[in-house]
């Protein structure tokens, strides 16, 4: 079975709803970036634009703000995607959730590791969606209740 890729010089691919989150999904494998679309897009996302790689997605940050990132650790032009996470970590007051997509979670250094989830390949992608997608608990007795789950 072959795999699709996502050409790096492709403009970003985007599909749109009205209302819900806008996700960023850096996966340089097509036929998953379509099928996490999909799910998104299912789960409520009211925008998701897929980049190829490490250069396309930087790119598309200049003039885009997710909400959310979906981020393959292992990409065809940068091997440590761990490195857009930081950089989108550090973007605004309320920078966008990250969850990171990867074939070898154990590449994924511990510090980053703690920015969002990580969902080892293969993976359901309506429960990254779902994750991805849930609302987080709003004040203190939220995040304590949260915590205590």
């Amino acid at each position: 079975m072959s795999t699709a890729s996502v050409p790096n010089s492709a403009p970003p691919r985007r599909a749109r709803r009205r209302k819900g989150k806008r996700v960023l999904v850096v996966e340089d494998d097509l036929l998953l970036a379509m099928e996490l679309e999909a799910a998104l897009l299912d789960a409520g996302a009211a925008e998701v634009m897929i980049c190829g790689g490490m250069t396309e997605a930087a790119a598309a940050l200049e003039s885009w703000s997710p909400h959310a990132v979906v981020l393959d650790v292992h990409l065809s032009d940068r091997d440590d995607g761990w490195a857009l996470a930081e950089m989108v970590s550090l973007l605004g007051a309320r920078p966008p959730q990250i969850a990171f997509s990867t074939g070898s979670p154990e590449s994924i250094p511990d510090d980053v590791r703690r920015l969002g989830p990580v969902f080892a390949k293969p993976y359901d992608t309506a429960v990254l969606a779902r994750e991805l997608l849930q609302e987080p608990p709003h004040g203190l007795v939220g995040r304590l209740r949260e915590a205590l789950r």
